[in-house]
C-alpha cells in the first residue's frame, strides 16, 4: 500500500509501498534508544525521495556501514540507510503521515548485540 512521510518540519518528504500489515523493528541499539526509532524496512525499488535531498546530512559511527541521515533543519532522521539491510531503507514508522493505515506488528531488535540480532532476521527486503 502507499504511504507518504517525511522530517517535523517538512522539508525532507517521501513516498514508499509497503505491507498493509508489516513487522517493524523495535531496536535498543544506542542511537535508536536514544531517539526512539521504529524500523519499517522498505526495498529500495520502493522508496521515492520527494524532496529535501539538499537538506539531508549524513552521520555514521562505529562499523560506519550505516548511513543515518537527517534534516539539517529539524535534525529529524525519517529514514536512513541501515547495515541490517543494504539493499533497502529504514523508514521510521513515527515519521509517516497521520492515517497511514497501516497495521504493524512491532518486534524487538538487540541492536545492542547486532551480529546475534542480524542473524536472526528473515530476509525481508
Amino acid at each position: 500500500m502507499p504511504i507518504s512521510g517525511g522530517c517535523h518540519c517538512g522539508a525532507v518528504r517521501f513516498q514508499a509501498q509497503a505491507a498493509t500489515a508489516p513487522e517493524v523493528l523495535d531496536c535498543n541499539c544506542t542511537i535508536c534508544a536514544k531517539s526512539g526509532y521504529l524500523h519499517l524496512i522498505v526495498p529500495h525499488a520502493d522508496f521515492e525521495l520527494l524532496s529535501g535531498a539538499d537538506h539531508l546530512t549524513s552521520y555514521r559511527f562505529n562499523s560506519g556501514a550505516a548511513e543515518h541521515l537527517f534534516c539539517d533543519m529539524c535534525g529529524v532522521k525519517s529514514f536512513y540507510q541501515p547495515r541490517s539491510h543494504p539493499e533497502a531503507w529504514s523508514i521510521n514508522l513515527r515519521c509517516l503521515d497521520a492515517g497511514h493505515g497501516l497495521a504493524p506488528r512491532i518486534c524487538a531488535f538487540d541492536g545492542l548485540n547486532w551480529e546475534a540480532a542480524k542473524a536472526s532476521l528473515k530476509d525481508e527486503a
